[in-house]
């Protein structure tokens, strides 16, 4: 297995593992923007999951590229809630007005 196929299956092991687990989720209206749940068990649970999806096509991972890559994706996640989302919500005053405090 090249390097290259080997990343981008991590890659995608991780963000299938940190999907399913709702450790992040996909914004609705900005398929690009992922966001971060916040829940630290589901994290916790996302890794474990990432590690068993890897093992059992029998790649072989280092258990410190699994720990980065899961790092690397939660990092550049959001947190809490789509940055395009709120600057939209933020910017239109009929929204705002309508918000409850």
């Amino acid at each position: 297995m090249s390097v290259d196929s080997y990343v981008d299956h991590l890659e995608s092991a991780v963000r299938y593992a940190l999907l399913t687990t709702r450790a992040i989720a996909v914004c609705p209206f900005h398929p690009d923007v992922t966001i971060r749940i916040g829940d630290d068990a589901a994290e916790s649970q996302a890794c474990a999951r990432a590690k068993n999806i890897i093992k059992s096509d029998g790649t072989k991972w280092e258990r410190e590229a699994l720990t980065a890559e899961v790092k690397r994706q939660l990092a550049d996640a959001a947190d809490g809630e789509c940055p395009q989302c709120a600057q939209l919500r933020d910017s239109m005053p009929e929204v705002r007005a309508r918000r409850p405090l």
